[in-house]
């Protein structure tokens, strides 16, 4: 059974696409008018752009997120709107945004928003450095644009400060997993070598053994797994993905059927269940930092 679609979702999605930018549109024969320069009702789809708001400035004027956004605290008193495949657009509609942040694959949401007079920004997914392009682009579309790129440029330079603790030292051979079935060793998906979680174990001083495969995800089978001989495997989800405690060290003992690999040898399988890795927003350093501490505990001491 592979992961369930919250994983997928929380894990798969993140950066910038483009954004809406006529500042009229028509409905029938009635004049409506997009989302003003600084919107002041906004609606997001998008957990990751959803913390960029916060960060920027801009979460007094958010007034519903997607149903599976937790961060910061206060959005969880917020009314939800659905997600990237189930979005209420009823409820949208009845919430009068100025702007909605949808996922760039959601065309028929995009057209019937548009339809309906309301400014647009489209999120998609990408690399790390699009964490804070977006960044940057959504603080141009809410009227944040200063806030945006000194919180920007702060990222930058915490992801410089973590490549330079990890600069020189050893690149461990990792797998970066990110959902399986549980208790068992089916379902694998795991990092490949193009997207936000490849860069970020880049970042910490990892060498993805699945670099070569250019995809963001790869359902890996054990095969693959054994043949790659991994240094360590690092497993990695949403916390509200995460295994229940008291199954923690039976998921461990799921990984002693490959006995052979040098990382479950070893005993380098490290489960880290951190929010701040799988969305790709606002607190990527800390995500990037705790990956690069699994990989290179000695550097942080």
């Amino acid at each position: 059974m592979a992961p369930d679609k919250k994983t997928l979702i929380a894990v798969l999605f993140a950066a910038l696409l483009s954004l809406a930018d006529h500042p009229t549109a028509r409905s029938g024969d009635r004049q409506v008018t997009r989302s003003p320069d600084r919107p002041m009702r906004i609606v997001s789809l998008v957990p990751a752009a959803t913390e960029m708001l916060y960060a920027i400035g801009a979460g007094s004027r958010v007034v519903a997120v997607s149903s599976y956004d937790t961060y910061p605290p206060e959005v969880t008193k917020l009314p939800n709107v659905g997600a990237l495949l189930d979005p209420n657009v009823e409820r949208i509609l009845s919430l009068k945004p100025a702007l909605v942040i949808v996922y760039g694959s959601q065309a028929d949401l995009k057209t019937q928003l548009t339809r309906a007079g309301i400014g647009v920004f489209e999120y998609r997914h990408g690399g790390l450095a699009q964490v804070t392009a977006t960044m940057r682009s959504l603080g141009q579309r809410t009227g944040d644009d200063e806030r945006a790129a000194t919180v920007a440029a702060s990222i930058e330079r915490g992801l410089d400060d973590v490549r330079a603790r990890v600069k020189n030292r050893p690149r461990p051979r990792t797998l970066l997993v990110f959902g399986r079935e549980r208790l068992a060793l089916r379902g694998i998906y795991a990092s490949g070598g193009v997207g936000f979680l490849a860069d970020m174990l880049a970042a910490a001083g990892g060498e993805n053994v699945l670099a070569e495969v250019r995809q963001e995800a790869v359902q890996a089978s054990t095969e693959q797994v054994l043949a790659k001989r991994p240094d360590v495997i690092l497993e990695t989800r949403a916390m509200n993905s995460a295994f229940p405690m008291g199954e923690r060290q039976a998921e461990l003992d799921a990984w002693k059927a490959l006995a052979s690999v040098p990382a479950v040898r070893n005993g380098r399988v490290h489960f880290l269940f951190d929010d701040r890795i799988v969305i790709p927003g606002p607190r990527v350093v800390e995500g990037t930092t705790a990956i690069a501490r699994a990989l290179h505990p000695d550097a942080f001491k």
